[in-house]
Order: C-alpha cells, then structure tokens, then sequence
C-alpha cells in the first residue's frame, strides 16, 4: 500500500514561528488601550502599503529604535489619532533554511476600511500624495499633542496637523504600534521567495 502524506514537523515549525510572531504583533494589537511605543525592535525593515489613509491628528517627530543588542537606528515617528485606511498590505521578508520567506498582511480591499486609533509607526523611508490641514512645522516635537504617542524628544524638530489625507502610501518600517486595530477582511500569507507589498 502506498505511504500516505506526512507532515514534516521540523519545516511546519520554521515556517510557523515567524508566521505565529506577526500575527500576535498585529492582529494583538488589537486590544482596547494605548500599547507602550518603546519596545526592542528586530533591526529588520518591513513595508506597508496603504491605497488611501485618512486621518484625524497627524505627527511627524525624529527619534531612534533600538535592538535588544544595542544597535540604534534613526527614525520618523509618524503618528494618526483616528485613521481610516484602504488597500492596506503588510509585508515582512524573512530568512529560514528553507530560504526567503514573504509574510504578507493584507485588510481594507473592496470597500471596507481598516480603522486605526492610536497608529504610530517608526518609518526608515516614505513616499506619498498627501494633502494637510491646519500644519504646524517646526514645533518642538516634545509638546506635539495631537496624538497621544507621537511626541519625540523635547528641543528637537517636530511638526503636526489637525487633519491628514495621504494616497499611494509605501513606507519601509521599524516598528508599528496602535491601541486599537480594526481589519474586517483580514488575509494573512505566507509565501517562499520575495513578494512585497510594493
């Protein structure tokens, strides 16, 4: 009789690990309350994508990540109080023995939105269409108030404003934190070989 199909646990880990750990990183935070900003960050870069994001209480601040092993690396602290988001993907490679992986997060296609409160992230590059309301520039980002998170360092460059719409969003990302993250249509992949969001 022919050997059935196994599943060979050793790869099934490898492959589920990382999967497991962006998960709880971004569908976790899905729970009510601020999440702190500052944690240890991987020292690797991801990318997001969002086809339109429209928000209420927008900041920009410079600042520094830093891994569990000392490594600093300089960021834009991008934060929106109340975001509404659509087209949104989230992709993360990674290497294993088994070579290059792509976890990819995709939420807001066909018309639902993804509602953000709270989003900060840590940017390392960003390109969009952007049209701003009530822009204050060059504010000292430790007095930034119109996102709870989104202060820098006290004396340092800042800027904020009251209403934010950006289109065709591509950033390469350290770190993403939001107090509640809302995805409808949530999709979630895992795929051998590079296949970014952009």
């Amino acid at each position: 009789m022919a050997e059935q199909g196994r599943v060979c646990w050793k790869r099934f880990g490898l492959l589920f690990a990382p999967v497991a750990a962006m998960t709880s990183l971004l569908v976790g935070a899905t729970a009510q309350g601020v999440i702190g900003a500052t944690f240890a960050v991987s020292g690797n870069s991801f990318k997001l994508f969002a086809g339109e994001l429209r928000g209420q209480g927008f900041s920009l601040a410079t600042d520094v990540d830093r891994t569990e092993n000392g490594q600093v690396f300089p960021v834009i602290v991008t934060g929106v109080r109340r975001a509404a988001v659509t087209g949104l993907c989230t992709s993360a490679l990674v290497k294993t023995p088994v070579g290059t992986i792509t976890l990819q997060l995709t939420g807001g296609r066909g018309g639902d939105e993804v509602d953000i409160d709270n989003l900060v992230i840590d940017v390392v590059a960003g390109q969009t269409a952007a049209s701003i309301r009530d822009l204050e520039l060059g504010r000292d980002a430790g007095t930034l108030d119109e996102v709870p998170a989104g202060r820098g360092p006290a004396g340092t460059f800042g800027s904020q404003a009251r209403v934010v719409t950006l289109r065709n969003v591509r950033l390469g990302a350290r770190a993403v934190t939001a107090a509640t993250f809302s995805l409808p249509d949530l999709d979630l992949k895992v795929s051998r070989g590079e296949h970014e969001c952009y």
